[in-house]
């Protein structure tokens, strides 16, 4: 399920109406039925309006594709920002962005783990670049047009108030780092560059809306996959 679906431009419109926020949240109650707390819709206030900002490139076509808030099939979990249209090869992709509001972060003992700051205390939480991350890999696992029509998906994440230090990009989490960059405060430029990458030619092919409406088929079977995970291969990916 799709909460908010436009164009570049359209986004753009917008986000300069200055109610970006609300518009999200309308749509959020005509998709779900259901209410959201005010913390959520600042985050959209706060988080879209930088997304606007790297947006803000003619080369990154006008009529690419925009998705906020897509929720995945048969779990509570939701793609914050996702820009849909084609490389230079011509090939559909998909840019799956991350969005957090951290300032600051802890290293943890635990295998993709930070500890972070809330409002009511430190918690532990999934770093950024393995949460988007495991988000690719559930897609390209059970969604049947997603594997059948090819189309790539490139995870990042972008934490635009975190002030680079050794933790996010520490090498302790350079496995996931390398699956889906992490950009910080001052790397507006370089997500940028990450997007054009991947996104050189707008989406007349509704890549998101086939995406949305794929069905929903394992690509793994336990029983095929077993053999390799006795001999040490990761052939399933937790998404928490």
């Amino acid at each position: 399920m799709i909460v908010y679906s436009a164009t570049k431009a359209q986004f753009q419109s917008d986000v300069f109406t200055n109610d970006i926020e609300e518009i999200i949240y309308d749509a959020y109650k005509a998709a779900t039925g259901k209410s959201t707390s005010r913390s959520e819709i600042q985050s959209w206030k706060n988080s879209l309006q930088y997304m606007d900002r790297v947006l803000a490139d003619h080369e990154i076509p006008d009529d690419s594709g925009v998705a906020i808030e897509y929720h995945i099939p048969r779990t509570s979990k939701r793609i914050d920002f996702i820009l849909t249209g084609k490389n230079i090869e011509n090939r559909e992709s998909a840019v799956l962005v991350e969005l957090k509001q951290w300032e600051t972060a802890t290293l943890t003992e635990m295998d993709g783990m930070v500890a972070t700051r809330f409002s009511h205390g430190v918690q532990e939480r999934l770093h950024p670049s393995y949460q988007v991350w495991s988000y690719k890999a559930i897609l390209e696992d059970y969604n049947q047009t997603v594997n059948d029509e090819h189309i790539q998906l490139f995870p990042c994440a972008y934490l635009h108030n975190y002030i680079p230090d050794d933790v996010m990009t520490n090498d302790f989490y350079a496995s996931y780092l390398e699956k889906a960059p992490v950009f910080l405060k001052p790397d507006a430029v370089r997500l940028r560059d990450f997007i054009k990458l991947h996104v050189k030619y707008g989406d007349s092919s509704n890549i998101m809306y086939r995406i949305d409406h794929g069905k929903i088929k394992p690509s793994k079977n336990l029983a095929d996959e077993l053999l390799s995970m006795l001999q040490g291969n990761n052939e399933f990916v937790l998404i928490d």
